[in-house]
This record gives structure tokens, C-alpha cells and sequence, in this order.
């Protein structure tokens, strides 16, 4: 047997040796990638996630529409509170109008990084209607057994040291898009520190309060704080995860832009007895309009719609091959028997511009329907565009496509000079905040860099696509900061963003921390 002397010796030499060890691990800590954190940040949230299921429903409780400057105030100061809480020295961004949602900045340097990233997700919400809610409000958040489509049950959220499922939902506004962003990014940050697990990057937190509202003064916001906002890359969390379930990276975003479209008939409603047939009725004159934009197999038959589509490189086109391809299973989800477009795929799809009717409105149904031929009929229309599309130009284009049908096109109500004049009027006015789409390419060092660390999350392959179905205003930032922006999507596919009984799978949630700690301590040379 060894004496006490010589396993004191050897356990002298066991303790200089880890000191070394973890000397060096912290100066070259950029250079080289850490150990796997995800096992550590999975420990971190097991012992957390009642707190943290607490003040994620805090913080969904807080209504955010970006027009309700007292509320989006409220979700603002919020966020303040919760970096203050870490040290991230928060700070809000203001536009020069102080009724504009300010952008909810903080920071935390790393010694020894050469690199910088910025952690974007945006704490407002679509407006909706409580009354469409099933059981539940908005901004009440309630938790649910499963999803409502599979029959789940509102249950009691769960008290300190009672079993979470990861297959319960939480039903909010917001709930998966985006304050799920947020919830991701900050958990995520307070593990690693907690785990005493150093970052490899100089981190930055921007949250975004006007997404939703077309970040209509997101520009004036970046270029005013150029000098604050100077990195290596944006990486957004905002989004699906692949509908297969996997987890996915995703270079680009489709521009957006909302048009307000109103035809017209009498000037006073009618009696359809006494004048069907005769006065024009709008909402048929806006149906045939509408109808003309499609042909039967769903293709835009606007003239040169997709004439200047960038077209996708080498790269792009194997990723959308080797995607897992659920067409069959996304049509059995949604019971529907066909799809648009002449039997491309929805991958193929989502990268081409599209032309949407978000709603239509002329006269009443239901218990208030009257027999009365209305006097307008309104439309609005979603035009999402793809890399090398331009807003304006796709606008111009819509126009024209409608003066090609025979209507006279002016951008207020017509006089009565003018509908004497002219059979068909159309009231055209392109909504504020429209943006272009972006792509970041696929073989840049920081898109694998972002594509291994979010891998080391998942023990299935992570899907890449070149471009999201969705749109945010990431050409704002690149054009404002010359930065490359990257996606990296957490919520479940079946979250009706956007749409009433918004929710998010807990699982995805918790996915989402470790995601975001994955990039955190990301390989990014």
C-alpha cells in the first residue's frame, strides 16, 4: 500500500495540473470549442422551471400590441428589470418619437472574446380579438394538458414540486411569437453563469417592441446607436422549428408588405329587391378582382411577378433536397386536399414570393346579415417577397395588374365626379413598414459556426433552410449594420402565431434554453 506522503504528493500534483488545465481552457476559451453545455443547462432548468414557467407567465401577462403605448411601456420596463437583475447593464433604444416601443438593449462582455454577437427577439404581439379565444383571453395565460386540437384541458400551472410535462402547452398571446424568443435568451444566459460555463462571445441583447407593426422605426433606432449595436453577426430567435419536429437553422427571412384594397358601388345601401341585378355589387366587382391575381392551381398571375427572383445557389437547393419532406403529414394536420402551386412542395414554396388575402370585409353575415347590396368591399393583401425582389417594385407591379382589369386606381375615396366617370374605382394604399427580404449564405464561418452549435443541442440532424416562411425586418438590420443575420427558430409549428389561441409546447420552451447556450459558447472563429 502507498504511505499518506505519497498520495498527498500525487493528489498535490492532481490539483496543480487542473489549475493549469483550467487556466488555459479560460485564455483559449474563443479559440476553442467547450466541453457540450447542454447537460449542465438541462440540470440548471429541471431545478428552475417552475420559476422560470412563473415569470414567463408574468411576463406574457403584460399586453402587447405596439399601438398601446402604456402596455408595450409596461413589457418594456419588464425587460429592464429582469437584465438588471444579471448585470447586463440594460438600456432602452428610443426613436426620436417617444409614442414609438423602444428596443431593450443589454450586454455582457466576455474576457478574452474577439467576437460579438447580437441576441435579437421582439416583446410585442399581433393584435387580436379576445372574443375568437377558445376558454381562454390573451393576455391570461393558461396552461393545457395538449394542444386544443387534440383536446387539452386547461389545468392549474404547477406548484413548486409538483411533475411539469413537457407536452403541456401554454396558451397566450405571444406565447410563441415572441416573448418565447426572449424567455429563451435570457434563461439560457442565467445557466451558463450559473454553471459556471464562460461564454465565448461578447453578448448583446436587443429586443424589439415594433416588429409586429412593420419595425417601421427600427432604422432610425440602428443607425442612431451604430457605434452600441457593432458585431459580428445577428442571431434572431423568432419562429418554427421544422414541422418534422426537428430543430432548424434558417439564412434567410421573405420581405413583407400589407396593400388596403376598397371597390365601390352605390353610395348607400340598397335594397337588393328593389335594385339586385341592376346596381353593380362591390363584393362580387372585388371577388372577380381578387380572383383574377390566381389561376386555378394557385399561381400568381400578377405580370412579372417573380421576374427578378434571385435565384437560390448550389447550396441552398441541397438543403431544401435534404430537408425531411412532410407534405402529406402537414395536409392529413390541416384536412386539406390539395395545395397551391402545381404540386411543388411547401419548402419549394416559402422561397418564392407570395400574394395573400388576409381578410375580406363587404356588408354582414350571420345574425346581421340584411338583404341590402353593401356600398364597398375591402380586401387586405399580404405580398411576401423573396431575395431580389423590392418592395416598391412589387407594389407597382400589383397596381398595374389592377389597372390591367379595368379599374380606375387612386389612393383615397373617389368623388362623385369620378364615379360618374368611371365604372370601376379601386382605393390602393400600400400599408407602412414594408421590407425587403434577406439571405445570409450558407457556407459562411458564422453560419456553421451557428449550425454546429445548435447541433450539439440535438440529437437529430438540424434541418437547414435558406429561407423562412415568415418575415422580419432583418434586411433593415443588414442594410443598417452590415452584419450577417441568422435564424434559429424554437417554437412548435403548431403554434397559430399570429392567429387566436396562440401557444407553445413547454418542451420547445426548454429546448430553446439550450439552444441558446449552445450559441452562446458556439466555435466561432
Amino acid at each position: 500500500m502507498r504511505d499518506a506522503r505519497e498520495t498527498a504528493l500525487e493528489s498535490s500534483y492532481m490539483r496543480y495540473w487542473i489549475t493549469v488545465l483550467w487556466a488555459l481552457l479560460f485564455v483559449s476559451s474563443f479559440s476553442f470549442a467547450q466541453p457540450k453545455p447542454s447537460n449542465s443547462v438541462r440540470a440548471f432548468r429541471a431545478v428552475n422551471e417552475h420559476r422560470l414557467l412563473s415569470e414567463f407567465v408574468e411576463l406574457l401577462s403584460i399586453p402587447n400590441v405596439a399601438s398601446d403605448t402604456p402596455n408595450i411601456r409596461k413589457n418594456a420596463d419588464c425587460l429592464v428589470a429582469e437584465m438588471q437583475k444579471r448585470g447586463l447593464k440594460p438600456r432602452l433604444l428610443e426613436a426620436a418619437d417617444k409614442k414609438v416601443p423602444p428596443v431593450v438593449y443589454g450586454e455582457w462582455m466576455t474576457p478574452g472574446a474577439t467576437k460579438t454577437v447580437i441576441f435579437y427577439a421582439h416583446y410585442d404581439g399581433q393584435p387580436t380579438d379576445p372574443a375568437d379565444w377558445t376558454g381562454s383571453k390573451p393576455w391570461e395565460p393558461v396552461l393545457r394538458t395538449a394542444s386544443l386540437e387534440k383536446g387539452g384541458t386547461i389545468i392549474p400551472f404547477p406548484r413548486a414540486g409538483e411533475k411539469t410535462d413537457p407536452e403541456w402547452r401554454v396558451y397566450a398571446r405571444s406565447a410563441s411569437d415572441d416573448k418565447a424568443g426572449v424567455f429563451a435568451i435570457l434563461p439560457a444566459f442565467d445557466a451558463l453563469i450559473a454553471k459556471g460555463i464562460k461564454p465565448t462571445v461578447n453578448i448583446k441583447f436587443f429586443f424589439e417592441g415594433e416588429e409586429e407593426a412593420g419595425s417601421g422605426n427600427l432604422k432610425e433606432i440602428l443607425e442612431k446607436n451604430k457605434d452600441l449595436l457593432k458585431a459580428d453577426a445577428f442571431i434572431v430567435c423568432d419562429g418554427p422549428v421544422h414541422q418534422s419536429g426537428r430543430k432548424q437553422v434558417v439564412f434567410g427571412v421573405r420581405g413583407d408588405v400589407n396593400v388596403d384594397l376598397t371597390v365601390y358601388g352605390a353610395k348607400r345601401p340598397l335594397h337588393s329587391g328593389h335594385y339586385g341585378n341592376w346596381s353593380p355589387n362591390p363584393a362580387m366587382t372585388l371577388a372577380r378582382l381578387l380572383a383574377s391575381m390566381k389561376d386555378t392551381a394557385g399561381n400568381i398571375t400578377v405580370k412579372g411577378w417573380d421576374d427578378d427572383v434571385e435565384p437560390l445557389g448550389s447550396a441552398e437547393l441541397a438543403a431544401i433536397k435534404d430537408a425531411p419532406q412532410v407534405d402529406d403529414d402537414v395536409k392529413r394536420q390541416l384536412a386539406i386536399a390539395f395545395t397551391e402551386g402545381g404540386g411543388k412542395s411547401l419548402l419549394e414554396r416559402i422561397n418564392q414570393p407570395s400574394l395573400n388575402i388576409n381578410g375580406f370585409s363587404s356588408g354582414n353575415v350571420g345574425e346581421f346579415a340584411r338583404n341590402v347590396i353593401p356600398t364597398t368591399a375591402s380586401a387586405v393583401l399580404d405580398l411576401r417577397l423573396v431575395k431580389g425582389n423590392d418592395v416598391a417594385r412589387q407594389i407597382a407591379k400589383l397596381r398595374k395588374h389592377i389597372e390591367s382589369q379595368g379599374f380606375y386606381v387612386i389612393d383615397r375615396d373617389p368623388t362623385d365626379a369620378e364615379r360618374l366617370r368611371h365604372p370601376f374605382i379601386a382605393r390602393f394604399t400600400a400599408r407602412a413598414g414594408g421590407y425587403n427580404a434577406q439571405r445570409t449564405k450558407m457556407d459562411l464561418p458564422i453560419s456553421m459556426a451557428v449550425v454546429q452549435a445548435v447541433q450539439k443541442s440535438s440529437d437529430m440532424p438540424v434541418v437547414q433552410m435558406p429561407t423562412l416562411g415568415g418575415s422580419l425586418p432583418l434586411s433593415i438590420i443588414a442594410d443598417a449594420l452590415g452584419q450577417p443575420t441568422i435564424t434559429v427558430p424554437i417554437a412548435n409549428h403548431d403554434n397559430n402565431q399570429h392567429a387566436e389561441n396562440e401557444n407553445i409546447r413547454i418542451q420547445n420552451l426548454w429546448d430553446g434554453i439550450e439552444i441558446f447556450a449552445s450559441l452562446m459558447t458556439m466555435d466561432f472563429k
